[in-house]
């Protein structure tokens, strides 16, 4: 696997235990949990494209 493969998903593993930490503290629908998913949403489909390009 390829040195942006892996840490493409080391950024989004990050992101998503980020997102989870934020969940449990405040709420889901707090915005600092929904800017959080939104970012990993973004890394997600980077790295869809990346697998659909390679």
């Amino acid at each position: 696997m390829s040195i942006l493969f892996r840490n493409l998903l080391e950024e989004i593993e990050t992101q998503r235990n980020d997102m989870v930490r934020l969940a449990a503290e405040t709420s889901l629908s707090n915005y600092k949990v929904i800017e959080a998913s939104k970012k990993l949403d973004c890394l997600l489909n980077n790295y869809h494209l990346l697998l659909i390009n390679k």
